[in-house]
């Protein structure tokens, strides 16, 4: 890369990145504030502008802190925007990155002038919305800006494998390990049951069942009952299991061509394909019968995502689409869905905007997986991003997708009566997770892709827990 591509104290493009991934998060952090001040109507405790005056009644002196820390926070962020305009007009830019900058800067003056309206003389002065709208679309354009020139700063042309059909001869292609079964009776019987606990895909239910739990509680707030909890988090982890079984029973023969997956227990033939059949039914009954306890559309809900999961993604998304990830997101939504329908036994806007963050959450996931483990997918014959379309256009969606997953998390804010504790952690998280997004372009190894695989997990538990303590506790 050329040093001094940019005036100084820039001078480089890895610092010019660093200014637009802060330049974004100051803007999402602006957002979110915003959304704050609008949900605790902390606007009307300061109807003057620019400063506000300090009110008579001494109760609204946290609405007051709230509304000084929106402007506080819109001074600095306008900085960061003025900053990273003039940047990109005298460096070494695209001129869509240029003129994208530019208009954010121009969209960011109009939306000051709209937030002074509506501060002095109130939110029905001009169109309702049009200071959010502002804010979501000078975000997005800053992030579309990072993407796009960290795609050409650090991107290559074509680095997608020439043909995603599998690979049969590679030289450090997997082999199916030869696995001893013990002689003592115990022994066997205790690799057996790990091996039925291994179908059950363990790793994915601390993180789905909070996606349900963070659902119950937004429904229920403090008046959750332990039986509900109880029984949807029990059926979920059946449901989780089925799922889990007959994706290992269809894809057995794939996995063996897979370093990551060749170890799996129908891989190796260690358990009967019979046996996982009739292993995932009786999940599936187990978890039918626990959420019927609770009410029907719960138990529709949980057997849609078994069958989603099992049948569409397995079966037809995966194989045979480059969007399986994105589509398959849904699977992972739907959890949030019938934690809100175990305790409403309806489909409620919150419900539905709680999966909606799990959805767009879920590529910007998985692609971190999907480049680390991008010739082993090849090998299996998946069409997943980095081998169809190739790791730079897959990078840059990742940055898409974080910034959707943001917006969907202030939709989230808007819908429901999450505080400060959802915002903070969101703004907290959602840096760490852009950081480590941002940094996966420059460094581009397996490792930097597993740092932000781990980023995306601890952004989501982090948010899920925060939705949590929000709901129950305040």
């Amino acid at each position: 890369m050329v040093t001094e591509s940019f005036p100084r104290p820039i001078g480089t493009r890895r610092r010019f990145s660093a200014l637009l991934a802060a330049t974004a998060l100051g803007v999402y952090l602006l957002l979110i504030v915003g959304a704050t001040t609008s949900l605790t109507n902390a606007a009307a405790s300061c109807s003057t502008w620019p400063t506000c005056h300090t009110p008579v009644d001494p109760l609204n002196q946290t609405e007051l802190a709230i509304a000084w820390g929106h402007r506080i926070a819109a001074v600095v962020v306008g900085l960061l925007v003025a900053m990273t305009a003039v940047a990109a007009t005298l460096g070494d830019v695209s001129r869509r990155v240029r003129a994208t900058l530019v208009v954010a800067a121009v969209l960011y003056a109009v939306q000051v002038g709209v937030g002074a309206i509506t501060a002095t003389m109130g939110p029905d002065a001009i169109l309702p919305g049009l200071h959010l709208a502002l804010g979501l679309v000078i975000f997005t354009g800053v992030v579309a800006a990072l993407a796009w020139d960290l795609e050409i700063a650090t991107g290559t042309e074509d680095d997608a494998i020439d043909s995603p059909e599998p690979i049969e001869e590679l030289e450090d292609g997997p082999a199916a390990p030869e696995r001893t079964l013990p002689t003592s009776r115990l022994a066997r019987a205790r690799l057996t049951a790990f091996a039925y606990f291994q179908m059950m895909k363990p790793r994915l239910m601390w993180l789905l069942c909070l996606v349900a739990a963070a659902g119950m509680a937004l429904a229920a707030g403090d008046g959750l009952e332990i039986y509900t909890i109880v029984a949807t988090l029990g059926g979920g982890v059946l449901a989780i299991g089925a799922s889990g079984t007959f994706n290992h029973v269809l894809e057995r023969d794939v996995d063996q061509k897979m370093s990551r997956t060749a170890d799996r227990p129908l891989a190796v033939d260690l358990i009967p394909v019979r046996n996982a059949l009739l292993f995932g039914a009786a999940l599936t009954a187990a978890s039918l019968a626990a959420f019927l306890t609770i009410n029907r559309l719960a138990a529709a809900l949980g057997l849609a995502a078994i069958v989603f999961y099992s049948v569409v993604y397995t079966l037809l998304l995966k194989p045979n689409t480059v969007q399986n990830t994105v589509i398959g997101g849904a699977a992972g939504a739907l959890p949030a869905l019938i934690g809100w329908a175990a305790v409403t036994n309806e489909i409620g806007w919150p419900g539905l905007a709680l999966a909606g963050v799990i959805f767009l959450w879920t590529p910007a996931h998985f692609y971190n997986l999907a480049l680390a483990y991008k010739d082993d997918y090849a090998r299996g014959g998946f069409p997943m991003m980095p081998v169809v379309r190739g790791e730079t256009v897959t990078r840059k969606h990742i940055l898409y997708y974080i910034a959707a997953t943001l917006v969907s998390s202030i939709a989230l804010a808007l819908l429901t009566d999450l505080g400060v504790l959802y915002a903070g952690t969101v703004v907290v998280f959602g840096g760490v997770f852009l950081w480590a997004a941002v940094r996966l372009h420059f460094e581009q190894t397996e490792a930097a892709a597993f740092r932000s695989f781990h980023a995306s997990n601890a952004f989501l538990g982090a948010v899920l827990v925060a939705i949590l303590i929000d709901a129950l506790a305040f």
